[in-house]
């Protein structure tokens, strides 16, 4: 496996992108489910390392480890029949896009923040498609930092956005326009909100700057947002939570509507 992420991330869409064409799906019906398993081996990732580190400190103590253990260390409990080495490990009879449909049903059920949130349509792709997408994902190296597969997240969202064509636009905006306009804003600290929000660059690239100057964005920020599609409000969920960022993404109209109630 490479070491640079701009050859990981180029390896991950090439591979990708020749099992969308082979499953005749449209990008737009085919980013989601793909995003879906990237978050999914990410979160797997956090999960091991945090597993590996309770499991570490249990020495002694009578109480077992439970999902709050985790999400007091910021990850997501990810329960046995979602975790990714278990659905790997599927004989290729199984019905895969079942079984990673109720991977991300048990994953939302263990943590409530996620209600609703991750993709559940992977029954509409083939078996031997969700195999090979399987086996691509775990080729993410285990050594690989959250910034780093958060990086792999936000370059498939960029090029599903282009695949897109116009459309692309509702959902992403360039990395670098974004980082752009945070750098201008300097958002050390205090309430954002971005009314028009799309996939959520706007707030990981406000993540990045305070962590860039020595914060702490979960002490720092609290992250509003609107966005008029169900389907982004979901995938600017899937961003946040894959770089560990944490906001109130609501679907409204903002034209129309102020769901977050933000005059003065």
């Amino acid at each position: 496996m490479p070491n640079n992420h701009h050859d990981i991330e180029h390896r991950l869409w090439d591979a990708a992108d020749e099992l969308r064409a082979n499953s005749r799906l449209r990008a737009s019906e085919y980013s989601t489910p793909v995003l879906g398993l990237i978050f999914l081996r990410y979160a797997d990732l956090k999960f091991e390392h945090a597993q590996a580190a309770l499991e570490g400190q249990q020495l002694g103590r009578r109480r077992s480890i439970g999902p709050a253990d985790y999400h007091a260390q910021g990850v997501l409990y990810i329960p046995e029949e979602a975790r990714f080495q278990h659905l790997l490990q599927l004989p290729e009879s199984a019905n895969y896009g079942a079984a990673i449909n109720d991977a991300m049903r048990a994953i939302e059920e263990a943590n409530p923040a996620l209600r609703d949130v991750l993709p559940k349509t992977y029954n509409r792709l083939q078996d031997s498609v969700l195999i090979e997408l399987l086996r691509l994902m775990n080729s993410i190296a285990f050594d690989l930092d959250g910034d780093v597969i958060g990086k792999v997240y936000e370059y498939f969202l960029g090029n599903f956005a282009m695949a897109e064509g116009q459309k692309g636009g509702e959902f992403f905006t360039p990395t670098a326009i974004v980082r752009l306009i945070v750098d201008i804003i300097e958002p050390f600290h205090g309430k954002i909100l971005d009314p028009a929000c799309g996939s959520g660059g706007m707030f990981v690239q406000s993540a990045r700057f305070i962590e860039e100057h020595q914060g702490t964005p979960t002490d720092e920020i609290s992250i509003y947002g609107m966005e008029r599609i169900a389907e982004t409000v979901r995938l600017c969920n899937m961003n946040l939570a894959v770089h560990g960022v944490e906001g109130d993404i609501r679907q409204a109209n903002t034209y129309y509507e102020d769901a977050h109630r933000s005059v003065g």
